[in-house]
């Protein structure tokens, strides 16, 4: 799991993750092409190994063709770990008890009476 964390942790790799969400089985070149202006291809190359070593990313040979697919069941797990043990409804109760005790007023700005 902790190769999961540690891809996540690149904010370029997330952009990967959500490109492949977004359409899956993209080829490197496909996914080389919005980075082509500020990065290398082989750096392109480097976030896709270190997603297809946290088995985000799983690979499939298509005649010559290494097409990249979104691999969701490591984001899955962390979820049933990390996630799901804060309740949906134990988080808008606490949620609701924090805006009710803060107020309507925007942060920052305080109520003078006069």
């Amino acid at each position: 799991m902790n190769d999961v964390f540690k891809a996540l942790a690149d904010e370029t790799r997330r952009e990967i993750l959500d490109t492949l969400y977004a359409k899956s089985g993209q080829t490197l070149g496909e996914l080389y092409a919005p980075y082509a202006k500020s990065m290398s291809r082989q750096a392109v190359m480097k976030h896709l190994g270190i997603l297809e070593a946290a088995n985000l990313v799983a690979i499939v040979w298509s005649g010559r063709e290494k097409r990249h697919y979104l691999n969701p069941i490591p984001i899955h797990a962390i979820q049933d770990r990390w996630i799901k043990k804060f309740e949906r409804q134990r988080m808008d109760a606490l949620a609701a008890l924090k805006t009710a005790l803060e107020g309507s007023e925007p942060k920052g700005k305080k109520h003078v009476q006069s």
